[in-house]
């Protein structure tokens, strides 16, 4: 069965928030509605519609009769986003009842590594980007918690953009994310979910700690 196509304000929504996810439009730019209703080829009330979604979820602020700015990310908003993920991605294991249920995640996870490493070799960074958010976001949503995994959709949308010029351009680094994939997943195999909380906890912070090398490299 074929979905109906998007409607004109979703289209508007995703093609801005995508803009803002990959930092193309970074922290204090002003758009308008008519600037994005032209790049669209649409009229601005499917453009307004996005805009006020978007200031519902914190993306944008906007003022009447000027537009909206691109809400900068704030200080510390890095950790917090770190904080939860942690948070989310150990509950989740922890929740994890049987061998069974254990060894089918790291299957599934032993895939999603493999197809970073292949993009990887193919130095398709988008992709390696688009498979290193679906395996953090298959360690939620095997928590079976819908409610949680809709909540790590938003956090990891929120770190890509912070990194979104730095660190997912480095290929190096990314590699040495993907051996911290193998031993995540081993570890979650093992059900040793005390070591896995300690190398997510390493994982997570060594992502943080490279995004702020690149931020200062690039001052």
């Amino acid at each position: 069965m074929l979905l109906p196509p998007p409607s004109a304000a979703e289209v508007a929504y995703r093609y801005v928030k995508e803009l803002v996810v990959d930092d193309r439009l970074a922290g204090g730019s002003m758009i308008s509605e008519g600037e994005i209703a032209g790049q669209l080829s649409s009229s601005r009330t499917p453009v307004r519609e996005a805009f006020l979604r978007l200031e519902a979820e914190g993306w944008l602020r906007l003022y009447p009769k000027r537009g909206a700015v691109v809400v900068p990310i704030a200080v510390g908003e890095a950790q917090a986003v770190i904080d939860a993920r942690l948070l989310l991605e150990v509950h989740a294991v922890e929740s994890l009842a049987t061998a069974e249920d254990r060894s089918r995640l790291c299957a599934a996870l032993k895939s999603s590594i493999a197809q970073q490493s292949a993009a990887l070799d193919q130095g398709d960074l988008d992709s390696y980007s688009s498979h290193d958010t679906e395996f953090h976001l298959a360690i939620v949503a095997a928590g079976g918690n819908a409610l949680l995994t809709s909540f790590s959709v938003s956090l990891r949308e929120r770190q890509h953009r912070m990194v979104a010029r730095s660190l997912w351009r480095d290929v190096k680094r990314a590699r040495g994310f993907v051996r911290g994939h193998g031993q995540l997943a081993s570890l979650i195999g093992a059900g040793d979910v005390r070591g896995f909380a300690d190398a997510l906890r390493g994982h997570l912070r060594d992502a943080h700690m490279a995004e702020r090398a690149a931020e200062a490299a690039s001052l």
